[in-house]
């Protein structure tokens, strides 16, 4: 079945379905994000400079920035919760 060969639910599957077969490959084509940023385009300035410092001016002792790293540093910056 193609939902679990590719991990997706059955209803994913079928509502896909649906719009290729009402309106073929531009049906399924993004809609771009489903939501607005959350931050600022001044906020997003102020996240690149804080990333600019590097992870040990935020406390982490290794020089790589991970998914979890940048969301501590908006939340600790910004007050916002974002999933990885």
């Amino acid at each position: 079945m193609i939902a679990k060969d590719l991990w997706f639910s059955v209803r994913s599957v079928q509502r896909w379905r649906q719009m290729w077969n009402e309106g073929g490959l531009r049906a399924l084509q993004s809609q771009g994000p489903a939501s607005l940023p959350r931050l600022s385009e001044k906020q997003f300035a102020q996240l690149k400079a804080e990333l600019a410092k590097g992870p040990a001016a935020h406390g982490w002792e290794d020089q790589r920035w991970t998914l979890g790293h940048v969301k501590r540093v908006i939340g600790r910056r910004f007050y916002l919760a974002y999933t990885i």
